[in-house]
């Protein structure tokens, strides 16, 4: 395996205490609106219907007040291993565990929005080093994307999916890592997209949760459940994506807001893990508070509200349409994930699947609802796109 080159730096996260103390007096100062006029008692997912009801927004406050311990999460971060480079004059910030097996495979994991490199914290350790000794072991690398997290700003236009992907092949070959899998959801799934059918000498294979197909295709053929993901993903973006058009058009307009607001913050993302996740009324069903407060305390410290919405005016609907994926590839369309492809659908774009699964459970962010069948699932996943790239 070559050495890492010297262009890539050690990081830690450690954020003042002057910062976290004004985290406290801003949550303790906020001046919240008045109830949703759709109240009822919970469990009701109906209580979401015009956004993050009140009541569950005042604990979140007063535990993320309180209670919530952000030392906790740094240490973490700081014992997989955190490093810093600089790709095409921006500083990318990432998570580094080699696994101690000689017959580990490179593995890229990239998050999407609101999510964070707090997506895969707490499946690092047995990607790498699985407790079954047959399962396949890998070196993970987590990237923050350009504007999200340690990662640095993009002062400019242009740090679209493209771009990020070619950015990611070079940030793998600075580790060693000439040849490597790639795994995301969200705009990690759109980004290993690219990845596998861009970079084909370089991507091994993907796993991903997320599959967009090409445009113009009809629902002839597909089953009654198929047509169903269909339909519900036709219904998610008509009435239900109202953030990504704010986001894709003024995403410095709502910034201030992200930028300046815990309050703001913390309803803006709790609401996506509400919608998104498979559960009946709170997201804290699946994932706990702690992991959610992770995921938005690393947004608030760095200030990366309005650079990390950025993303969607880089890169929405942007997929390229004559994009084809010939490396090998496996599926994984969970049940409450905001976008399913339907298999006959993806097949055109992604032209060797070698697994597909529909699992049980689960919704948008499976890392954190399902950790434990997300590994496995990834796990044998990458294992049948390993074994066809012999």
């Amino acid at each position: 395996m070559p050495r890492p080159t010297s262009d890539v730096q050690a990081f830690e996260a450690h954020a003042t205490d002057a910062d976290l103390d004004d985290l406290r007096a801003r949550l303790a100062a906020a001046r919240l609106p008045e109830a949703e006029t759709v109240y009822r008692a919970a469990p009701d997912p109906r209580r979401w219907e015009q956004g993050v009801p009140l009541a569950d927004l005042v604990d979140v406050v007063k535990y993320w007040r309180t209670g919530y311990n952000w030392r906790s999460f740094e240490e973490r971060l700081n014992r997989i291993g955190q490093f810093r480079t600089t790709i095409d004059d921006l500083g990318i910030h990432f998570l580094h565990r080699r696994s101690a097996r000689a017959d580990a495979t490179p593995l890229i994991l990239t998050h999407g929005w609101p999510g964070s490199i707090a997506e895969f914290t707490d499946v690092v350790d047995e990607l790498a080093d699985p407790k079954d000794a047959d399962a396949p072991a890998f070196h993970v690398v987590v990237p923050s994307l350009p504007g999200f997290g340690y990662s640095d700003k993009p002062a400019t236009t242009g740090w679209g999916t493209e771009k990020i992907a070619a950015a990611w092949v070079e940030l793998m070959g600075r580790l060693g890592y000439n040849k490597f899998a790639a795994h995301g959801g969200d705009w990690g799934g759109n980004i290993t997209t690219v990845l596998g059918g861009r970079f084909p000498a370089h991507v091994l294979g993907i796993h991903t949760t997320f599959a967009e197909a090409p445009p113009g295709l009809t629902t002839d053929g597909l089953t009654v459940a198929e047509r169903k993901w269909t339909e519900e993903t036709r219904d998610f973006w008509r009435r239900r994506a109202a953030y990504a058009k704010q986001q894709a058009t003024r995403p410095q307009t709502i910034g201030y807001s992200l930028v300046d607001s815990p309050v703001g913050l913390l309803a803006w993302i709790l609401d996506k893990f509400a919608e998104w996740t498979d559960s009946e009324d709170s997201p804290f069903e699946t994932i706990s508070i702690d992991r959610v407060l992770d995921d938005v305390t690393l947004y608030w410290l760095t200030r990366t509200g309005a650079s990390a919405a950025r993303i969607y005016y880089e890169s929405h609907n942007s997929l390229d349409p004559e994009l084809r994926v010939d490396v090998p590839s496996a599926i994984s369309m969970y049940p409450r994930d905001i976008e399913k492809c339907p298999r006959p659908w993806a097949q055109e774009r992604y032209r060797q699947i070698v697994r597909w699964r529909s699992p049980e459970t689960g919704g948008h962010f499976p890392s954190l609802e399902v950790p434990e069948y997300f590994v496995k699932d990834l796990q044998e996943g990458l294992a049948a796109v390993l074994a066809a790239d012999r």
